[in-house]
């Protein structure tokens, strides 16, 4: 299935309190699990005025549905075509989707 970099412009982002982001992350996980479960959120990170997400769902239009039940911004949606790391100069791709 696809994964997905989302981009959640937030400002202030980095400022949230840890009770703020659990608040966030408690209602992420109420919408996925009312989406049926083939929208997952893998990690995001925090930093600046943003929120750097990544998603598995089977396509974007998903990932933005969640991002409006949820009622927060998804600026930009990018799928990933691969991910690379040190074992790639040993010809090993970490995830490709074909």
């Amino acid at each position: 299935m696809p994964r997905y970099i989302i981009e959640r412009e937030i400002p202030g982002a980095s400022a949230l309190t840890p009770a703020d982001l659990q608040r966030i992350s408690r209602n992420s996980n109420t919408v996925l699990l009312s989406m049926g479960g083939d929208v997952q959120w893998v990690q995001s990170y925090v930093n600046g005025d943003r929120i750097t997400c990544i998603y598995i769902a089977p396509n974007e239009e998903r990932v933005r549905e969640h991002a409006d039940r949820g009622g927060f911004p998804a600026n930009r949606v990018m799928e990933i075509a691969a991910i690379i790391d040190p074992t790639t100069a040993e010809g090993k791709l970490a995830y490709v989707e074909e």
